[in-house]
């Protein structure tokens, strides 16, 4: 079955082109072309909000009433719910994910996050009435934006996709989405079950598109709002158009977290744990806690926990259910981490498993050797700067107050963790880093609450009622006069 496809979802329909040009999902595993999709461009992303455009001032969907919005949008849901499995692989086709992570993160969560805002919705205060002072009562009622443009990245394609289109379609806005070059066939497949659910034309609008041509969407007249999760540097960027045009903006944007290892804390079980946290995805997660801190008395020991843990991890084929560390989703990712793992060694930390070329028993395929450094200081670059790949730092700290001090040394605030025997402690620990989400003994995300981040880890949040705050307006109405 081919994957290919020659077409862009527009208006409700499956659009040609505007040009010929074309984008080649190549497969990081084998190196080889895997589907060919159309390139989108300026001509194709004007007509896409045009029909969005059109859909939000003309067409019934932003008039629904909530409910009428929640039903179809739980139509979805259940289609949705049949292609699990399908959404999953092609997934780690197009980028490489580890099918274990695939099927456990690249197409269940994004389920769950709609089933979740489904429950928000149902719940969320789209009007109410309030005591004035200046008269009897006010109307309180939140609106829709209008248009959204939802720019997702390629390491969590449809994860991060869900968690912008489906908070705007239940607030009544119209959207286009740009997936990213390297990613683009699992929006075809959503687009089908959209189409399959009764979301009407225009509401949803898929382009396939590079940098240059998302930075139209971003800047075009007809955008009210742009929801983007990428890199900070990109973010910076649609942050200051958004800000000269008064447009709002949503920016979910990098990390370089820190997993705090307390003295107490199980060994074993930390390990276990930081597999997952540090590593998921092979390390193409904004999340991951790449900085491990340990204390100077338990240094060595985590360090050796650490790399046994690492070297005993299994790398490889991505359809392979055993392996836990996949390629990296193109050469020049691979390349990058590599200059990253050559910087480190410059800036004098020390190898302890893994460092530059193939791993074992591959030849072929965008792969980087999982790596852990020890003797790191946390101004070096390797501690500083996200690297986005399998490479963690253990760096010591001499109590907990300079755990806490070191986790919040760093110009971003998106995730953490602390590891420990004392939950009470934990929280503590939590209260005091600043980032937008920590996790005691654990890390996950709860979609029934906010996530985003501090300082340059982005602006607003996603889930939770404050992730479907984010595509409305709000409104007063004084449906009296105000006694004088």
């Amino acid at each position: 079955m081919t994957l290919d496809r020659d077409a862009f979802y527009i208006d409700g329909q499956w659009a040609a082109p505007a040009t010929a040009a074309t984008l080649q999902v190549v497969s990081p595993h084998s190196e080889q072309v895997v589907a060919t999709v159309p390139e989108g461009s300026a001509a194709d992303v004007d007509a896409a909000v045009a029909a969005a455009r059109r859909a939000f001032d003309e067409g019934p969907w932003p008039r629904m009433s909530p409910e009428e919005r929640i039903e179809v949008v739980q139509a979805f849901s259940g289609l949705y719910a049949g292609k699990l499995a399908e959404m999953a692989d092609l997934i780690t086709t197009e980028m490489g994910a580890p099918t274990s992570f695939s099927n456990l993160a690249q197409s269940p969560a994004p389920w769950m996050q709609i089933e979740a805002f489904l429950g928000i919705a149902r719940a969320f205060p789209w009007e109410d009435t309030r005591p004035g002072v200046l008269g009897p009562e006010v109307i309180v009622r939140r609106e829709p934006v209008g248009v959204v443009a939802a720019i997702p990245p390629w390491n969590v394609p449809q994860f991060t996709t869900i968690s912008k289109v489906v908070p705007a379609l239940l607030a009544g806005n119209t959207v286009v989405v740009k997936p990213a070059p390297e990613t683009p066939l699992d929006t075809y497949l959503m687009a089908e079950l959209l189409e399959e659910a009764g979301v009407p034309a225009g509401v949803v609008n898929i382009v396939a598109a590079g940098r240059e041509v998302g930075e139209h969407l971003v800047a075009h007249p007809g955008i009210d709002k742009v929801a983007f999760t990428g890199s900070t540097a990109a973010g910076r960027k649609i942050a200051a158009v958004c800000g000269e045009q008064l447009k709002r903006v949503s920016l979910e944007l990098g990390g370089k977290s820190a997993a705090i290892v307390l003295d107490d804390a199980d060994l074993a079980a930390t390990m276990e744990g930081l597999k997952f946290v540090a590593l998921m995805n092979s390390g193409q997660a904004c999340v991951a806690q790449t900085r491990i801190l340990a204390s100077r008395a338990n240094y060595d020991a985590v360090v050796e926990a650490l790399a046994e843990t690492v070297s005993g991890m299994v790398v490889g084929d991505p359809a392979d259910p055993a392996t836990e560390i996949g390629p990296m989703v193109a050469q020049r990712q691979q390349e990058r981490v590599e200059k990253y793992i050559a910087l480190g060694q410059e800036e004098g930390a020390r190898v302890v498993v893994g460092g530059n070329g193939m791993p074992d028993g591959l030849d072929r395929g965008w792969y980087v050797r999982p790596t852990v450094f020890a003797d790191v200081d946390n101004r070096m670059r390797i501690a500083q700067e996200e690297i986005f790949g399998p490479v963690l730092s253990v760096i010591a700290y001499d109590d907990v107050d300079d755990a806490v001090r070191i986790a919040n040394d760093s110009d971003y605030g998106l995730a953490g963790t602390v590891w420990t025997g004392d939950p009470d402690a934990g929280l503590d620990v939590a209260r005091r880093v600043r980032a937008g989400t920590y996790g005691v003994n654990t890390y996950t995300m709860d979609f029934a609450a906010p996530f985003g981040g501090f300082k340059a880890s982005g602006i607003g949040r996603e889930f939770g009622p404050e992730g479907l705050a984010q595509y409305t307006e709000l409104k007063a109405i004084y449906p009296t006069a105000p006694a004088m």
